[in-house]
């Protein structure tokens, strides 16, 4: 296998220009990446997430995370790692002369907001309901008889991560056009849906980054960079998404900790305990008392626990750049560092009692009626318009109504085939917010006609 080179990886190249050295001048006083980063903070799917559910339902009183301010903090987290990794990089890659720590940061920061405007509305039991409508819809065997086995297999496996670097890339307009470096970095599962040929203990083939629709660009991305070839359209991870990756990790487990503690789930002792079990010798019972709230005490604990994950990330990473380097290494950071036995510990708690608690399996059950009833509605509509008009009838075409001014546009210009038009559907459904998609849903349903 091909080795791959930190020059490449950092490419500044944007989707549709010429290549760039990554530079800072004058008259420039943001480097590329940076501009990532700004590009997708203003972007509409970003935007979204403030109004979809992370883990638990909005409540009345009380914080909790959305996925919006869930990617603030992994960006956050994110760009920590990439300077920490970055500054030891160019420290034995003298050649970079062109980077400086902050390009790393900057790449992985960006990469990290991005990582969830893929997710639909609901959790990821948003995910499941996609596939499940797909795979059981009255129209399916009429619906799988018109595609090839991958694409079929994009919409009865849909994957939330393939649905954000669509969203990325899409030539919405002007578009996103990120630099190749932060979109590779971006994808956690560089392999298509229908892979059969998955290695075991592959972290990167656990799911997958693209759907058909976008396998050439995903393509032209790869070799951009010089990602390692693995099979054919698959590659190795850019290694900086293993950072992503790991800032994500870092987040949902003490993140969600606290906001379980926020709402009542987990006991003050139980979280105190999990963050010190963390913080080990940095851990200080005298100094924490000393804090009169137990919210303030938990919050302390968890921002020295978030850095001391930081410092173990990085230093697995570093100990490890030559293999990941070379597309050997494939596992997750956060499974190989001290921490890993308490982390372990965390998420068997969480499951156990956040992940299953009455609110949040509530809101997965809605969840299911929501997007189920959408897509059915949907699926019928636009089948029916594009492909079998004779039974495109009144029902349909009132539905067909509500959608979006641009669905429309892309679906009468652009779709060619029921899979083109089913992935615009799809991208309509999934980038509604919670709100946005149970007002729809009980509107056509004539639940609500206030």
């Amino acid at each position: 296998m091909t080795k791959m080179n930190w020059k490449s990886l950092m490419s500044a190249q944007r989707l549709g220009e010429a290549k760039k050295v990554p530079s800072v001048t004058a008259n420039q006083l943001r480097s590329a990446y940076e501009a990532d980063y700004d590009r997708i903070i203003f972007s509409r799917p970003f935007r979204n997430l403030q109004d979809k559910t992370q883990v638990f339902p909005l409540p009345d009183q009380d914080f909790v995370h959305t996925r919006l301010t869930h990617s603030l903090e992994v960006s956050s987290v994110g760009r920590s790692l990439g300077k920490n990794v970055g500054a030891k990089i160019l420290e034995k890659h003298p050649d970079l002369n062109h980077l400086s720590p902050s390009d790393f940061g900057a790449v992985v920061g960006a990469a990290a907001l991005a990582h969830d405007v893929g997710n639909p509305p609901f959790g990821h039991s948003g995910e499941t309901a996609i596939s499940d409508i797909f795979a059981h819809h009255s129209l399916s065997e009429t619906l799988k008889s018109k595609m090839t086995t991958a694409e079929w297999r994009d919409l009865t496996s849909f994957e939330g991560n393939a649905q954000g670097f669509r969203l990325l890339t899409r030539n919405q307009r002007q578009g996103l056009k990120l630099t190749m470096a932060s979109l590779a970095a971006f994808t956690k599962y560089p392999c298509y849906s229908s892979f059969e040929q998955k290695e075991k203990g592959r972290k990167s083939q656990k799911k997958y980054g693209y759907f058909q629709a976008e396998q050439d660009m995903f393509r032209d991305m790869a070799q951009s960079v010089g990602l390692t070839q693995l099979d054919d359209y698959v590659w190795a991870r850019h290694p900086l998404a293993f950072l992503v990756e790991a800032a994500d990790d870092i987040c949902y487990s003490i993140i969600d900790l606290e906001d379980g503690f926020g709402l009542g789930l987990v006991s003050y002792t139980e979280a105190r305990d999990y963050l010190a079990q963390i913080l080990k010798g940095k851990y200080m019972p005298d100094k924490l008392e000393k804090i009169p709230s137990d919210k303030e005490k938990i919050g302390v604990l968890r921002a020295v626990a978030i850095q001391v994950l930081i410092e173990e990330s990085t230093q697995v990473f570093l100990e490890n750049e030559e293999a990941i380097l070379a597309g050997t290494f494939d596992q997750a950071l956060t499974d190989l560092i001290p921490s890993t036995p308490v982390l372990q510990e965390i998420s068997n708690f969480s499951i156990q009692n956040l992940y299953q608690s009455r609110q949040v399996l509530e809101k997965e059950a809605a969840g299911f009626q929501v997007i189920d009833g959408l897509l059915e509605i949907y699926i019928l509509a636009v089948y029916y318009k594009y492909y079998q008009s004779e039974s495109y009838s009144g029902r349909h075409k009132s539905a067909f109504k509500l959608l979006p001014q641009d669905t429309i546009y892309k679906l009468d210009h652009e779709a060619n085939t029921p899979y083109e038009s089913m992935l615009l559907i799809t991208d309509f459904i999934s980038g509604m917010t919670d709100s946005s998609a149970i007002k729809l849903f009980r509107i056509i349903k004539g639940i609500d006609l206030n």
